[in-house]
């Protein structure tokens, strides 16, 4: 199995979290399927990639300070981001055909909260993401973590690159954003230009450069993006997020109509569109604009993955559904039930969407001129 060099993992933990002298545990999460029927190759593999960093990691306690590395498994949620489990797990047992129904007969129970109080630290290669739950309980608790939701074998060389580099890329990003008042993007289907105009007023951007070294802060590992989350008109004034926005599904393109920042109707027909109208019917938070994202990985050469994890850090991605756990206001409260709660990104790189291209993406400020930040899928500001 790939993995890293022990003095990888030594410069990746401090790279990722820079230790201190108050840290002493560093917990791993991983989740397990309900029933064996809902497991995949790419999960036994994952959990097994857990197992064995768990192992790993803790033969380098003395080299990283720490007095405790330990591994907690949980059953899964039923969603990408929704609310994490009251209970989790010492990981014990065979991770190829451990599920939940396994996990008391196999480990220790512990309260959530309480892990999350006791350790400092937080990886966690899940199947279904806790980025979401993880940020907001990460301020309450005053943990860091590295959400690594699909993470694959595939993935370990995006955690070798310099990301002094890459941090310093996404803070120019986030430099750039932070006092526009709007975003423009025009994309290209075959002859056919779509624009979109979204609100950014009251409004910060976030950096992700995959480190979290300060208390109550938590994202993506691997990583490199900036990203911001569109103003939803929570301050009663109305959200100006307006226009037409593609997605393509397979080889269908959706075409969403955008107003107040939520996708309001679908103007393309086919299975897909009619799919995507009937999701945006039944559930109105779903319909949400959550997030604007700039990933910069794929100018490093890195490929997709097939897993949002990494692939979102490659080009631009556009979000739907919550967007509390990135400054928003759109919660799990939102949702008709929690096993609704989403937040999907779709994702603007020729592997992914091979009949849109991103024609331009320009940054409005209300005091000096428009800043056109990408054409022709290329970042100029580099």
């Amino acid at each position: 199995m790939n993995t890293l060099t022990d003095k990888e993992w030594i410069q990746l933990i401090r790279g990722v979290f820079s230790p201190r002298a108050s840290d002493h545990r560093l917990a791993i999460f991983v989740d397990v399927p309900s029933i064996a029927d809902q497991d995949t190759v790419a999960w036994k593999s994952r959990r097994a990639l857990a197992f064995q960093w768990a192992k790993q990691i803790n033969h380098l306690k003395p080299d990283l300070n720490l007095e405790e590395i330990s591994l907690f498994v949980y059953a899964s949620v039923p969603n990408n981001n929704a609310d994490l489990p009251a209970e989790v797990y010492t990981g014990e047992g065979n991770p190829d055909t451990l599920t939940s129904d396994m996990l008391p007969h196999q480990g220790v129970r512990y309260e959530m909260n309480e892990i999350l109080f006791d350790h400092q630290m937080i990886m966690a290669p899940t199947q279904f993401s806790a980025t979401a739950p993880l940020k907001v309980l990460a301020k309450e608790f005053g943990f860091r973590a590295a959400t690594m939701p699909g993470f694959s074998e595939s993935m370990i060389p995006a955690l070798k690159l310099d990301y002094d580099i890459i941090n310093q890329r996404v803070s120019r990003i986030k430099e750039l954003l932070d006092p526009a008042e709007g975003l423009d993007i025009s994309f290209a289907v075959g002859s056919q230009v779509y624009t979109i105009h979204f609100d950014l007023r009251f409004r910060e951007a976030h950096a992700s450069g995959g480190r979290f070294p300060n208390p109550g802060t938590a994202g993506n590992l691997p990583s490199g993006e900036s990203y911001i989350v569109p103003y939803e008109g929570e301050k009663g004034e109305p959200s100006l997020s307006d226009g037409t926005l593609p997605v393509q599904f397979g080889s269908e393109v959706v075409l969403y109509r955008i107003k107040a920042n939520k996708a309001v109707d679908i103007l393309s027909q086919g299975q897909e569109s009619d799919r995507e109208r009937k999701a945006i019917w039944i559930e109105p938070a779903y319909a949400n604009i959550a997030e604007i994202g700039f990933g910069i990985l794929g100018d490093f050469g890195v490929k997709p993955s097939g897993e949002i994890l990494l692939d979102e850090k490659l080009g631009l991605h556009i979000a739907f559904g919550r967007s509390d756990h990135f400054g928003g206001s759109v919660g799990p409260k939102d949702f008709s039930a929690p096993d609704k709660v989403i937040h999907l990104d779709r994702i603007y790189i020729p592997e992914t969407m091979n009949r849109i291209q991103v024609k331009e993406v320009e940054i409005k400020c209300a005091d000096k001129p428009s800043i056109q930040i990408m054409k022709d899928e290329k970042y100029l500001i580099f």
